[in-house]
C-alpha cells in the first residue's frame, strides 16, 4: 500500500537531531512539505538544509513548544506555508536525572511534565481544529519504554511518559469517528543526543541500575522513524490508540 503521504504537511517536534530528525528526513522522502519544530535554530536550520538539497520541502520553526505563543507561530506557519496540518509528530523530549520520587524537585518535575506532557498537549489542541475542518488528520506521540514500565526512567519522566499514552488513547476515541488518528511509538535505548545529568549518589539510578540488563541492542533513530512514518501513512489506515513499543524486545521481557 502506498503511503499517501505526498504532497501532506507534516509537523515535526525536536526535529533537529535524534528521532525527529530522522523522522523529517523520512517523511520528506515520501514527498511530505515538513515543518521542522526545534529548540536550537541551527540544528533545525540544518535539517531544513538536508531535505532542501535532497529535492524536498521543509520550513523551519525555532522556539520552546511548553509557551503558547510559539505552539500558536508553529501551527500558523503551517497553515501559512502548507496551508493546513495532515500529521502531528510530537517527539520533542527531555530526560529527567533518574530522580527517585523522593530525589524529585519542584524544578525537575515541571520542567519535564511541561515538555514532555504539556507541550504535546498543547499542540495537539492547536492543531485538531484545521484536522477536523480537513475531516482527517493523524497524531503521532513518541512517548517512551518508560511509558511501559516503572523501571526505565526516574518519577518525572515515567510519569510524563505514562502521561503521553493517556493523551494518545483519550484524543483516539474521542475524535475516531471524525477522521482522526491517535497513535504512538515507545522507543527503548536509542542512539540521540539526550543524556541523563544523574545527581552524585542518588537513590534512583543505584534502584534502576538492576534493570537495565534487559535493554538489548540500541535503536538507531531511523528504526523509530521508520514506524512513525508506518503509523502516519496510509498503511496504518485503522490502526487507532496503539502504543507500538520500538524496543528490540525489551517490553516482552
Amino acid at each position: 500500500m502506498a503511503s499517501g503521504l505526498d504532497g501532506r504537511s507534516v509537523v515535526v517536534t525536536g526535529a533537529g537531531s535524534g528521532i525527529g530528525r530522522a523522522a523529517a528526513l523520512a517523511f520528506a522522502a515520501e514527498g511530505a512539505r515538513v515543518v521542522v519544530a526545534d529548540l536550537d535554530a541551527d540544528g533545525a536550520g540544518a535539517a531544513v538544509e538536508e531535505i532542501t538539497r535532497a529535492g524536498g520541502t521543509a520550513v523551519a520553526v525555532t522556539g520552546d513548544l511548553s509557551e503558547q505563543a510559539v505552539v500558536d507561530r508553529l501551527v500558523a506557519t503551517a497553515v501559512e506555508h502548507f496551508g493546513g496540518v495532515d500529521v502531528l509528530v510530537n517527539n520533542a523530549g527531555i530526560m529527567d536525572r533518574m530522580s527517585a520520587l523522593a530525589e524529585v524537585s519542584d524544578a525537575e518535575w515541571e520542567r519535564v511534565l511541561r515538555v514532555n506532557l504539556t507541550a504535546p498537549f498543547l499542540l495537539t489542541r492547536a492543531v485538531l481544529p484545521h484536522m477536523l475542518a480537513a475531516g482527517r488528520g493523524v497524531v503521532v506521540n513518541t512517548a517512551s519504554e518508560a511509558a511501559l514500565r516503572g523501571s526505565a526512567a526516574g518519577a518525572a519522566y515515567t510519569a510524563s511518559k505514562h502521561g503521553v499514552i493517556g493523551l494518545t488513547k483519550s484524543l483516539a476515541v474521542m475524535y475516531r469517528s471524525q477522521g482522526i488518528r491517535a497513535n504512538a511509538i515507545a522507543p527503548g535505548g536509542t542512539r540521540t543526543a539526550i543524556t541523563v545529568d544523574a545527581a552524585d549518589g542518588a537513590h534512583g539510578p543505584a534502584a534502576l541500575g538492576a534493570y537495565f540488563g534487559n535493554m538489548g541492542r540500541t535503536s538507531e533513530p531511523a528504526e523509530q522513524a521508520a514506524a512513525i512514518v508506518f503509523l502516519a501513512s496510509d498503511a496504518a489506515s485503522s490502526i487507532n490508540g496503539a502504543i507500538l513499543p520500538v524496543d528490540n524486545g525489551w517490553s516482552a521481557v
